[in-house]
This record gives structure tokens, C-alpha cells and sequence, in this order.
């Protein structure tokens, strides 16, 4: 009878969540208040998908649960992107009959990393797919290795498959006295390259034994090919492979035969497409179709939004502040823009769900990138403005090519004076400062510059 009155709460709390406009959280925390153990007495479907990892947790999930979709599967999954255990909570029981049995065939989980051992210690995924392990928030999470700990701790069953992304190093060592793991990552491309060119190098010891590591290649940052002559721990060889990759026409092709093409031609939206298709083809989807329906996916997450502003036009790269290698991933873009263009960088409040003035990740990012013939002007913008100015003074950036702009919304009358696209990069925290102030455009209305 209390499993019945625990959904049936959580069902209205959610219906009156949604009329007040607030989040999903708060149903999944009553619940748990209500029944500690709540998810401990749900019947699961036959798949039960987590997602987890520093970098493309929601953009994997999202590409998972449109894949799957797609090929015939009814889905549920925390669309809101709600990821510790109240707003697990919230989705399961949202999702079960009064029974508690899930209704959907699959169930698709996005879990924080740190947090994942508290909704896991209730029930386990039958896949666990972990994307990578980056430096991100280290005010609130510290160094990866202490948030590897923390994941650790979530691997409760050896019936779980791990997913996991071979060529990072971190990542590859959850596979240790695990028996069940499927591999996926990226072979060897002529974006691929001989040194680590990062600020730091993440990889530079093994995390098993501390050694030096040994690369063959890397892709960026510490992701690549890598071996540790002392204790053998290397990188393992993929079930799932993106064999070709051609950025500049927005091709991948996956074990040599399945060809994707790529809205967003990104080496980060390549890898979440690999861990996406491989989490499919586990799941038992016809391979074809599903590289069929991700080919040019457009994001419905925000990660990527296009915008006007009076006469220009431009794109949004939502990255994540204190997070340099997502900053990284998006310069890339920037850089690689096929036409002159202005890039906005706005750190105006570090994060939505704390506050610290903590700005040392800014010296991590490679912002030198960006003295580039297709960068004509960079704005720096927001409260931390000065702070990002400080930083490019060490770059051989002209300074002749930077504005400053402390007011967010004075960004459009800054706009009016230039011409060219717009390239905005900035975190979930500080998006809303610059949409709110822009038209607001379908991608289909912009063709991306890159």
C-alpha cells in the first residue's frame, strides 16, 4: 500500500511542479522521505540504461533515448536532466504503474558522477556507460581521480555491462576485476596528434600505478591511445570504433560500415554518437537504422543554439564554465569557422547552484587558440570580464581585436557595430543573459559557419 501511495504523491507533485513552473527534484525528494527505500521495491524493465561521466551525459542520453525511440523502443528518461537520486526518483516512479513496475521497455538514466553510488546502492543498470573523467568544477569535486572513487563506489553488480570509453585512461580502469565491459573509442585521424598540446596533461602518469604514460596518439587533452610500460594498464581494444572521421565535410563512420553525419562536427558530438550507437546496438536496434536516424541530429538540449541579432546572425556553444576542456572543444569550432567571425565570452556567474569566485580553470583553457584568421574580433563579457582580459593579456592575442563588456545585455548595441557571425561561448549559468536579449532561431535559419 505505501509503494502505491509513495507513486501516486510523486505523480501530483509533479503535475503541480509543472503548472508552477519548478523542477523535477523536489517530487523524487518527498518520496524518498516518505519510503527511504522506494526504488528498492520497483520492478525494472529489461534495460536499464545510466549515463555518467564528466562531459555528454545529457547529449549521449538524448541521442540514446532518440535512437531508440526511433527504432521501436518505448523510452523513459530524465529529459529534464535532473540526474541525482531525488530527481532519479522522480523519473522512476513518474514512470511505473501503482503496481511499481516501469512501464517503458527501457529505462535511461542520466546520473551525476558523484552521486551515482547513492541512487545505485538501490538498484543496478544492466549498462553502465561512462563517457570520460576531465577536471570539472574542482572547487566542488576536486581532482577526477577522487570523482573515479566516487563512481567506483556505484558498480554494485557484476551482471552490470560497463560501457566505457577506451581511450581514456581513467575511464578504461573501472574495466579492473570487472568481467563484464564492452569498449568503444575513436581510432587514429588526421586530427589525431603526436604530443598532448593542452595547458595540462591529465595523462601524463598512469592512475593505476603513477608511472609515466606512454601515447601513441591523442585525440585532445589526455584522450587517445595510451600504454604504461610498468604496469601494462593500455588502452583496450573496441568493440564499437569510429574507424573515419572528416570533420571539415561532417562524417564518421563506425566499425567501417556505418556512416553518420554530423550537425554539429565536433570530436565531443562524435564520441557521444559512438557511445549512443554502441548503447543501441547493445540493446538489440537494427545498426543501420540507428546511424540512419542520428545522421544530422540536431540537439534539443540547448548545447547548441542559433540566435539573431538586428542585421547578424549567430550560434550559442553552451560549454561549461569551470570545465576547460568543453571551453576547449568549442574554440575548436570557433576556429574552425569557414568565414570571419566574432567570438563572445561571457563568465558572468560561474555556477547556477553555488557561488564561488574561483576563475583559476580560465588559465587551463587554451584560449591562445583563438588568434586565428577566421576570429576577426572576441568579446569579453560579464561580471568576470577583467578576470578573462587578465588572461588573454598572456596570450599574443592583438589586443586591438578585444572588447570588453561588463553588462550582458549590452552585447546586442556591441553587435550592431560589427558585421560577420556571431560565435557565443558560455556556460548553462549565463546562456539565458545573452538569449534573452537575441531572436531566439530554429537551426534550419542559420547555416553554421563551421
Amino acid at each position: 500500500m505505501i509503494k502505491a501511495i509513495v507513486i501516486i504523491a510523486c505523480k501530483l507533485l509533479t503535475k503541480a511542479g509543472r503548472m508552477l513552473g519548478k523542477g523535477s527534484s523536489l517530487p523524487g525528494k518527498i518520496a524518498l522521505k516518505i519510503c527511504p527505500n522506494i526504488l528498492s521495491r520497483i520492478s525494472y524493465p529489461e534495460y536499464v540504461i545510466a549515463v555518467t561521466g564528466s562531459n555528454g551525459k545529457t547529449s549521449s542520453v538524448e541521442l540514446i533515448a532518440h535512437m531508440l525511440t526511433e527504432c521501436g523502443y518505448s523510452v523513459a528518461y530524465n529529459k529534464e536532466g535532473s540526474n541525482q537520486i531525488e530527481g532519479v526518483t522522480t523519473l522512476v516512479l513518474n514512470n511505473c504503474d501503482l503496481s511499481g513496475k516501469v512501464k517503458a521497455q527501457v529505462l535511461l538514466i542520466e546520473s551525476d558522477e558523484r552521486f551515482a553510488r547513492y541512487t545505485f546502492s538501490h538498484f543496478a543498470p544492466t549498462h553502465y556507460v561512462i563517457t570520460n573523467l576531465y577536471r570539472d568544477q574542482l572547487s566542488r569535486n576536486g581532482h577526477p581521480e577522487m570523482v573515479f572513487d566516487a563512481l567506483k563506489d556505484s558498480i554494485k553488480s557484476e551482471e552490470t555491462t560497463l560501457v566505457l570509453n577506451a581511450d581514456d585512461p581513467l575511464v578504461s580502469l573501472f574495466a579492473k576485476g570487472h568481467k563484464n565491459t564492452v569498449w568503444f573509442g575513436m581510432d587514429k585521424t588526421e586530427f589525431s596528434t603526436d604530443k598532448n598540446n593542452s595547458a595540462y596533461n591529465d595523462g601524463a602518469h598512469c592512475p593505476n600505478c603513477k608511472e609515466p604514460m606512454e601515447y601513441d596518439y591523442y585525440h585532445y587533452a589526455h584522450i587517445g591511445s595510451y600504454e604504461c610500460k610498468a604496469c601494462g594498464h593500455k588502452r583496450q581494444n573496441t568493440q564499437y570504433s569510429i574507424t573515419s572521421l572528416d570533420l571539415k565535410e561532417g562524417r564518421a563512420v563506425i566499425n567501417g560500415e556505418y556512416t553518420i553525419n554530423l550537425f554539429l562536427k565536433s570530436v565531443y558530438n562524435v564520441y557521444n554518437s559512438l557511445a549512443a550507437f554502441t548503447v543501441a546496438a547493445l540493446v538489440g536496434a537494427d545498426k543501420k537504422k540507428a546511424a540512419e536516424v542520428i545522421s544530422n541530429y540536431v540537439h534539443k538540449n540547448g548545447r547548441l543554439t542559433c540566435f539573431s541579432s538586428g542585421e547578424r546572425k549567430g550560434v550559442l556553444l553552451t560549454s561549461k564554465h569551470e570545465n576547460s576542456v568543453s571551453y576547449n572543444q568549442s574554440i575548436s569550432l570557433a576556429c574552425s569557422s569557414n568565414k570571419p567571425c566574432t567570438v563572445v565570452i561571457i563568465v558572468d556567474a560561474i555556477s547556477r547552484k553555488y557561488f564561488t569566485g574561483e576563475i583559476s580553470w580560465l588559465w587551463d583553457i587554451d584560449f591562445e587558440k583563438l588568434d586565428c584568421p577566421a576570429v576577426e574580433k572576441i568579446i569579453l563579457a560579464g561580471r568576470y570580464c577583467y578576470d578573462l582580459a587578465n588572461r588573454f593579456s598572456y596570450t599574443d592575442i592583438d589586443s586591438k581585436k578585444i572588447e570588453i563588456v561588463y553588462n550582458t545585455a549590452d552585447l546586442p548595441s556591441r553587435f550592431a557595430l560589427g558585421s560577420g557571425d556571431i560565435i557565443a561561448i558560455t556556460c548553462f549559468s549565463d546562456r539565458d543573459k545573452l538569449l534573452s536579449n537575441v531572436e531566439v532561431l530554429s537551426p534550419e535559419e542559420f547555416v553554421l559557419p563551421f
